[in-house]
C-alpha cells in the first residue's frame, strides 16, 4: 500500500504542477488578470520553477521517506 500522507503529497504537487503549466494552467489566467501583465511574461516567469517542482515530485514519489520522516519524528506511523 501507499501511506496517506505520501498520497497527500504527490497528489498536491502534480495538481499544483497542473495549475501552473501553459496551456491549461488556469492559475496564470487568474495571474494575468490580476496583475496585468501578458500571457508570455507569466509564462515565460514560471517555466524555470516547473523543472524544479517536477525534480522535486519524481524525488518525492521514489524516496517516499523524505516525505515521510518528518511526521514518524513526531510519532505518526
Amino acid at each position: 500500500g501507499i501511506d496517506r500522507v505520501h498520497f497527500g503529497v504527490m497528489f498536491v504537487l502534480n495538481t499544483v504542477i497542473g495549475l501552473i503549466t501553459p496551456p491549461v494552467g488556469v492559475v496564470l489566467y487568474a495571474t494575468v488578470e490580476v496583475a496585468k501583465i501578458s500571457f508570455e511574461r507569466v509564462v515565460r516567469a514560471t517555466v524555470p520553477l516547473i523543472w524544479p517542482m517536477l525534480a522535486a515530485l519524481i524525488m518525492v514519489t521514489y524516496v517516499p521517506w523524505t516525505v515521510l520522516v518528518i511526521p514518524r519524528l513526531f510519532g505518526f506511523r
